[in-house]
């Protein structure tokens, strides 16, 4: 999701992890993780790691939509994680470029009446900002690898088909990619086993200037207002949301990250090399990361609601904003009941990571991450 989330998010000391319940089992769990995959280092590719790192996940592939940055870098910070790691195995496939109904002339237009927005990812101005078809040099080095011809929402579709009831939608991006696969097939959705989110946010605890005054508000939701009110009331088996409010509790303990620099494997050896760095006294998050860890293991979660959602879609001050409903006070419209995390178990997560991003990245072949990982 944010790029405001750098660090890896311990909290406290921990040895080993206690083993996932599913990991014994002899049945790989599909997935397919749409991102936007802004990296190196950040949120969006340490959930990819999640996944990457867990050897009872079967990760199907990486579908790419433009949010934190443009599709085409985001897809070029995938592809040379994959390098790095030793996984090109695991295809990347391009999505959508825009939203399906916003546009930065209407955001704009709205910013000038209601207020302006604090974050607008890819659309965010400053010295790193540049045209939708243009990749800069990356940090991490430019890939050698491509993208698959064949569309994000096409591969997903194709993928439900193939394993029916069997494939996870993990979602930590703006979901116009996810609402695109719906219209495209009107059996993807309950073709599916279940749908996993980042996004939304419903009583969130903070004095953060992107929440305290429009506390609805939540980044993957505002970008593509329209896109996410299709894929919340499509008809999947389960949603499970991984709200703001459960990120917004993860702060975390800078010297921490001892617990996985301490490893030498490529995945430690990649973020020690492309994480920032907690600037002292500014608060860090798990947004995505979170989510994909809280998949593997259920017991990450503290504290839940089970709501009706959905986005507003009215084009004013509102539009974007998370809806949530009672069962007695909902709509006369279909809507699903969403399982929300409200707060993680933060010592279990801090095991979980330490132990992910410490151990060696399984089916990996020739990683390309350097061996000589400079010293802070």
């Amino acid at each position: 999701m944010r790029l405001l989330a750098t660090s890896v998010f311990i909290f406290g000391f921990c040895c080993a992890m206690a083993p996932h319940a599913n990991a014994q089992g002899s049945q790989p769990r599909y997935v397919i993780a749409d991102q936007d995959a802004m990296g190196p280092g950040g949120s969006d590719v340490r959930a990819l790691m999640v996944f990457l790192q867990a050897p009872e996940v079967k990760l199907l592939g990486i579908t790419v939509v433009t949010g934190d940055g443009w599709r085409d870098e985001e897809v070029a910070h995938a592809l040379r994680l994959l390098e790095l790691l030793g996984r090109t195995d695991v295809k990347v496939y391009a999505g959508a470029i825009h939203p399906l109904w916003r546009t930065p002339e209407f955001t704009r237009n709205l910013e000038s009446v209601y207020g302006k927005a604090s974050f607008k990812g890819a659309w965010s101005e400053g010295p790193r900002s540049h045209a939708w078809n243009v990749v800069p040099p990356l940090r991490e080095g430019n890939p050698t690898t491509h993208a698959e011809a064949e569309g994000a929402a096409q591969f997903m579709v194709r993928m439900v088909h193939l394993y029916p009831h069997q494939v996870t939608i993990f979602g930590a991006g703006p979901l116009t990619n996810i609402a695109m696969a719906i219209e495209l097939d009107p059996q993807f959705a309950e073709l599916a086993q279940e749908l996993v989110i980042m996004g939304g946010s419903i009583v969130p605890q903070t004095e953060d200037r992107e929440w305290v005054n429009n506390p609805r508000h939540e980044f993957n939701f505002w970008f593509d207002p329209e896109a996410a009110s299709i894929v919340l009331k499509a008809p999947w088996a389960k949603i499970t949301d991984t709200t703001i409010d459960a990120s917004l509790i993860t702060r975390i303990a800078p010297e921490i990250l001892d617990g996985v620099f301490k490893s030498d494997t490529p995945a430690a050896r990649y973020l020690h090399t492309y994480i920032h760095t907690p600037v002292q006294g500014v608060a860090q998050y798990a947004w995505d990361e979170l989510a994909a860890a809280a998949w593997l293991d259920p017991q990450m979660i503290k504290t839940e609601r089970y709501v009706y959602m959905d986005v507003s879609t009215d084009h004013g001050a509102n539009y974007g904003d998370t809806l949530t409903w009672q069962e007695e006070l909902k709509p006369a419209v279909p809507l699903n009941k969403v399982h929300v995390m409200m707060e993680p178990n933060l010592p279990r997560l801090q095991e979980d990571l330490i132990h992910l991003f410490s151990a060696p990245t399984p089916g990996a072949e020739n990683p390309q991450m350097p061996t000589d990982t400079p010293a802070r």
